[in-house]
């Protein structure tokens, strides 16, 4: 993954961001949190005013993370992600709640659990969803692995809002998996 440093703020950005905001001060518990969240992202997705052109810029290499917004506090991060056709994530799991809804294209989600082993862990496959254009999705750890990939044959681009500081952490990945998979 690359990522760039936040650009200019769009107006629809700006609201977005408030939106937001009014639910996290709320302090509510990160399930509820991201619920809540996504219900403000999802009138927004797909807007061609809440990106500027720069934010839309993928790279041919890996896909690429747009920090948006990272709250003064600490609280939260917004951030576009840009996925070229057939980039994909490694398997993961999150440092904090997240919500990601799709304002461009498909992604495809592998979502596993971790199981024991005789002798180590291994990761089973749980669910395979696609999330087309206006869908959003949010979760909270523990029960976050997934891999994440751009199913279709343009651009896909994602909101993602994490319940961390992206700016300073670099990336809101927890942990990578490397485990078998079944």
């Amino acid at each position: 993954m690359t990522t760039t440093t936040p650009a200019r703020t769009t107006t629809r950005m700006a609201a977005l961001v408030t939106e937001i905001r009014s639910v996290v001060d709320r302090g509510l518990a990160p399930d509820l949190t991201s619920y809540l969240v996504g219900e403000r992202l999802a009138p927004h997705l797909g807007a061609a005013d809440l990106l500027t052109a720069e934010q839309q810029e993928g790279d041919p290499e890996r896909y690429r993370q747009h920090i948006l917004h990272a709250e003064h506090d600490g609280s939260f991060s917004v951030v576009a992600l840009v996925w070229l056709p057939g980039q994909e994530t490694c398997i993961h799991d999150h440092v904090s709640w997240c919500v990601a809804g799709v304002h461009q294209g498909e992604e495809s989600e592998r979502r596993y659990r971790l199981a024991p082993g005789p002798d180590a862990a291994r990761l089973v496959a749980t669910e395979d969803v696609v999330n087309a254009q206006g869908e959003v999705c949010g979760f909270a750890p523990p029960g976050d692995i997934h891999k994440v990939r751009n199913s279709c044959t343009g651009t896909a681009i994602s909101i993602h809002v994490y319940g961390a500081d992206v700016s300073r952490l670099g990336t809101s990945i927890r942990r990578v998996y490397t485990l078998p998979v079944d």
